[in-house]
């Protein structure tokens, strides 16, 4: 073992929350009237 079980979930937890492959994740209120958006128009 060259590094201490902390150590590794410290650095697990960085790179996970590092990782944002699709972008900004919106708000639920931004999903909500994107949601709008796209029922009028498809009607």
């Amino acid at each position: 073992m060259t590094q201490s079980k902390s150590q590794q979930e410290r650095q697990w937890k960085d790179r996970k929350q590092s990782q944002n492959p699709h972008g900004k994740v919106k708000s639920f209120e931004q999903l909500a009237e994107d949601m709008g958006k796209s029922e009028t128009e498809t009607k």
